[in-house]
């Protein structure tokens, strides 16, 4: 919790009862190396975090902190260099049922009708067709998109091919939802639906959500806490206790709590520029920013 983003009596008991269900995910000194030509790079540093059940956790940070690095650990799709990552205190070895992943990228099979894309996961797993399809149905029905059954992803506008790529995950019943910044490539008024609807399908499922973004009004709309990292390498920086209270609406973004709470991000994501310590390093820095690429005659300022 940071002490200056106040919180109030409400705010507090619903993070007393968060803290009081069990967890669901550990991530424990975890670490991530690449070896290249030019020698190694630690992308990810001791990360260390929990997130307990039902629980809706962003993650945030500045452009190479490792954000893509670390959901796709979780999601076993990337292995670690040192660490451990605890699924209901089980390590995480490769992918798993108790694990769904959303992309940015809409990745739905585009020969598959949007049924069938939702019948993938249950037919691999050994159920019958029969059942794969009222499974399918369910949750078609859940994402407000049964009228869409029968139609193919290119035949969707973006935000309908996400709502199928939630509906694909959730068919599973995994305990876990990894979304990587889902709603990044969509419009702004398509982005704000879907985290409308996002949160309606959270309060109504038994689901852990952690979910990658850039957007930090997303981040403080969406979350309970908020995980900042740092750059080179992404550690922790700070693990926020959201002071807006729930049920969340789009007008809160004016309230005081929100705006505390999106200034404290800034100063973490984008620091002030350190001034130049003396008069040289300071005509080197004006210097450097009235590089002009043309002749200007004109003043527009």
């Amino acid at each position: 919790m940071t002490d200056h983003l106040q919180q109030t009596p409400e705010v507090k008991e619903r993070f007393a009862q968060i803290y009081e269900r069990e967890a669901i995910l550990e991530v424990q000194h975890l670490g991530k190396r690449y070896v290249t030509a030019k020698g190694e790079t630690e992308a990810l540093r001791d990360i260390n975090f929990r997130v307990h059940r039902r629980e809706l956790v962003c993650v945030i940070g500045p452009s190479g902190c490792g954000k893509s690095t670390l959901i796709r650990i979780l999601a076993g799709l990337e292995s670690l260099s040192s660490g451990a990552v605890l699924v209901d205190g089980k390590p995480v070895s490769g992918p798993g049922r108790d694990r769904g992943m959303v992309f940015q990228g809409y990745s739905l099979f585009p020969w598959l009708t949007v049924k069938g894309n939702v019948m993938f996961g249950p037919e691999m797993s050994g159920h019958p067709h029969n059942i794969a399809d009222g499974m399918a149905r369910q949750w078609l029905e859940l994402v407000g998109l049964t009228k869409f059954a029968d139609a193919y992803p290119h035949e969707l506008s973006g935000g309908m091919r996400q709502r199928v790529a939630i509906a694909r995950a959730l068919v599973n019943e995994p305990r876990i939802l990894l979304m990587d910044e889902p709603f990044g490539a969509l419009d702004a008024q398509t982005r704000a639906k879907m985290q409308s609807h996002l949160l309606d399908i959270w309060k109504n499922l038994d689901i852990t959500i952690l979910f990658i973004t850039h957007d930090l009004d997303e981040a403080i709309y969406l979350a309970d806490r908020i995980l900042v990292l740092k750059a080179h390498p992404g550690e922790v920086q700070e693990l926020i206790e959201v002071p807006v209270p729930r049920p969340r609406t789009p007008g809160q973004s004016m309230t005081a709590e929100f705006r505390a709470t999106r200034a404290h991000l800034e100063s973490l994501i984008h620091p002030p520029e350190v001034e130049a310590g003396t008069p040289e390093e300071a005509a080197v820095l004006g210097q450097s920013h009235m590089i002009r690429f043309t002749n200007v005659t004109d003043n527009v300022e």
